[in-house]
């Protein structure tokens, strides 16, 4: 098993840190390093400046939204971010949610499979060089009747296949991207419920296409934090915890507190979701388990986080990324070598 680091969203004062997060990583030997965008910071121009300042981590997107950029724009930053980091660039998708795509970019949140297929397709396509033509029920190119022409890929990607990455939560989305994706970024894995939850769609999916899962990078992401007092830990999680399965998406449409749902949380769920929307973000957090947040994190000493470890790779996980939590840049350089030794103790290195 493989390790990553996530970068989360630039802009929130700490980015001179995220630079030193991700250069000790590179040092370290992680894998991979992601950075996240919503409506503040871009993912690629975040990637351009780590990949710029480090030697060998690869960098990720974790996710680009499909409804901030054309698909033949994305097969352009793809491209562009694969040559400029000398081939380490992983294009890591995502339909993001209905409040943000109707919201910020003003794209109906609707046929969200049919949309993030028909995206992959022309994402490909475009990167082999091909000249450019599709037609689908989202996008048709070039347009019919008018002055558009096929046109190809100007730059060459460093390499011939970029992996394509999408995030998943709902069965549905997990069983296509096993079927049309390299990997799958996962949020709020619990190494107990992953086989329900997640692997055994994202299998269907690879079995769909006529694949097994060998070779397909399952990369859920797990913050970290280091210490012995396990339910203090715990506690910088509450907040996070429940702005996603409180407030992330409606009443009738929030993809994680469904996922909170199958995971055996239907009353904590449906609790905190209203608190969180009724404005109430301290009982919302004071609602979420203890035993919710321990299994959708890594915490405590080593030797725990190592053991943890283990269970994520019985799972299925094969790149493990972590969010390293600390309130300065030695507390998250430190939990980002505790991270490091426990793998090793774990044996997966």
């Amino acid at each position: 098993m493989r390790l990553g680091i996530n970068l989360g969203y630039w802009g929130a004062g700490m980015d001179g840190d995220n630079l030193a997060v991700a250069q000790e990583a590179d040092r370290l030997g992680y894998d991979v390093c992601w950075a996240a965008e919503a409506y503040g910071s871009d993912a690629p121009t975040v990637l351009s400046w780590v990949a710029a300042q480090t030697e060998s981590i690869d960098i990720g997107s974790a996710i680009m939204q499909i409804p901030a950029r054309q698909p033949a724009m994305t097969a352009m930053t793809a491209a562009t971010l694969d040559s400029l980091s000398g081939g380490r660039f992983r294009l890591g998708l995502g339909v993001s949610g209905p409040q943000v795509s109707e919201g910020w970019y003003g794209v109906k949140f609707d046929k969200p499979l049919a949309r993030t297929r028909e995206y992959v397709e022309i994402v490909r396509k475009a990167m082999t060089r091909e000249r450019l033509s599709y037609e689908g029920q989202h996008w048709t190119l070039p347009l019919p009747d008018g002055p558009g022409k096929p046109i190809k890929l100007t730059i060459h990607p460093e390499r011939e296949h970029i992996p394509v990455y999408i995030a998943a939560i709902g069965p549905k989305n997990l069983e296509q991207t096993g079927e049309i994706a390299d990997g799958a970024l996962l949020i709020f894995p619990s190494a107990e419920h992953l086989e329900d939850t997640a692997i055994r769609h994202l299998r269907a999916g690879r079995e769909k296409a006529g694949k097994t899962m060998e070779g397909f990078d399952v990369c859920p992401t797990l913050p970290l934090a280091v210490g012995d007092d396990v339910t203090g830990l715990a506690d910088m999680f509450r907040p996070y915890t429940a702005l996603y399965v409180g407030g992330m998406g409606s009443p009738k449409q929030n993809f994680y507190n469904q996922l909170a749902q199958r995971m055996g949380y239907e009353k904590e769920a449906a609790e905190i979701q209203e608190k969180y929307l009724s404005g109430d973000k301290s009982g919302a957090a004071t609602a979420v388990p203890h035993q919710l947040i321990d299994q959708t994190t890594l915490l405590g000493p080593v030797e725990r986080i190592s053991d943890r470890m283990q269970a994520y790779a019985a799972a299925g996980v094969t790149t493990l990324t972590l969010a390293p939590a600390g309130f300065t840049l030695d507390e998250r350089i430190a939990a980002l070598r505790a991270g490091t030794g426990a793998l090793e103790r774990s044996g997966l290195a």
